[in-house]
């Protein structure tokens, strides 16, 4: 089996795969940026083969009118595997 064959094998084996996609909320005392790259970074210490990670909100905490937390919405795509 070639070079190709196998690159081919690999992405046909990729396109039969299953993505489950969950919802989280990451916080940060700095940035939306810093918010997202938290909820990121958590998930993928007990999450394998993360592979798209969409932002889908963006929020802030206030307290007596001062912004004391950015909060971002952001949907994972892992792949699915059976246990």
């Amino acid at each position: 089996m070639g070079k190709k064959d196998k690159k081919d094998k690999k992405e046909t084996k990729d396109l039969d795969s299953v993505y489950k996609i969950i919802e989280l909320v990451g916080t940060s005392a700095k940035s939306w940026e810093d918010a997202a790259r938290n909820a990121v970074e958590m998930a993928a210490e007990s999450l394998q083969d993360i592979r798209v990670a969409e932002v889908t909100d963006l929020d802030m905490r206030l307290d007596g009118g001062k912004v004391v937390a950015y909060r971002a919405k952001v949907k994972l795509s892992f792949k699915y595997r059976r246990e």
